[in-house]
């Protein structure tokens, strides 16, 4: 497959991701290892993922909205029970609330972005927790899986 991708193939590329996530108990002490069993950061599912990422960041669907110097975009509203969010960002972004918790799928770019402090991988955030997502250090584009699509924008 092409690695430019409509968004209704990108979905589809995620879809089987987005069913393993339905899994993870994202208030577990061991969720973020939890979707590092659903999908292997180092496997091809998520490395396919990355290259379609990367490939159409710069496209049209992707990510068309920019705010603050940070770009995004709404891939999917519900796919499994998830909506899902492409952030392209190299700086903080608005603080928010995560109700049912957050599930992210990191790939850094240029540099060692790190994403909360976090290298590039599976970050996940527990139901109610809150924070301002920082990237430092470099580039990243970031899949936000939002369980039910709770979130609070807190300003």
């Amino acid at each position: 497959m092409s690695e430019k991708l409509s968004k209704e193939q990108f979905v589809e590329l995620l879809r089987p991701l987005a069913e393993a996530l339905r899994a993870v108990d994202v208030d577990a002490p061991d969720a973020a290892q939890q979707a590092e069993r659903a999908a292997a950061f180092g496997g091809e599912s998520v490395a396919a993922i990355r290259r379609a990422t990367f490939a159409n960041a710069g496209g049209e669907w992707l990510m068309p909205k920019e705010a603050g110097g940070i770009r995004f975009g709404r891939v999917a509203k519900d796919l499994c029970g998830f909506s899902v969010d492409c952030v392209s960002m190299d700086r903080p972004g608005p603080r928010h609330r995560h109700p049912n918790g957050e599930i992210d799928l990191c790939f850094a770019g240029d540099g060692n972005g790190r994403f909360d402090g976090q290298p590039e991988g599976w970050v996940v955030y527990g139901k109610g927790s809150e924070h301002v997502p920082t990237v430092t250090d470099g580039h990243m584009l970031i899949l936000y899986f939002l369980p039910g699509g709770a979130i609070e924008f807190l300003g």
